[in-house]
């Protein structure tokens, strides 16, 4: 039983893992397209998109933390992290839509940096 524990909070923590890099990867896409929207006719589309996807890796990242804290024992600490890049996230994305640059950009670098640190720690 103990062992059955051990590779579920193991799968718990992979998967947290996973979330963050995947985070991560889609801020910094996020940063690529923000390059692209000033300089192609299709960079205000890849940014959109981006943005969504960009989006549902902070939700699956909020998700992968409720998993890897209830069945697996770890820390509540994560889903902390995680809900507070997905309020992060929002308010990103509402920045983008009304168009704020001086905050928008600054704040996704922000987001970068703290999701790098968070993959440097799990």
């Amino acid at each position: 039983m103990a062992m059955q524990e051990t590779a579920h909070a193991a799968r718990g923590t992979s998967f947290l893992r996973f979330s963050i890099a995947l985070q991560t990867l889609t801020i910094f896409l996020q940063a690529v397209s923000a390059g692209l929207l000033l300089t192609s006719s299709y960079g205000e589309t890849l940014h959109s998109v981006g943005a969504r996807v960009m989006y549902g890796a902070s939700m699956l990242y909020v998700l992968a933390a409720v998993l890897a804290w209830k069945p697996g024992g770890g820390s509540p600490r994560s889903i902390w992290h995680a809900s507070g890049f997905l309020a992060l996230a929002s308010v990103q994305v509402v920045l983008g839509i009304a168009h704020v640059p001086s905050v928008h950009l600054p704040l996704g670098v922000l987001m970068f940096g703290l999701s790098v640190l968070a993959l440097a720690r799990r």
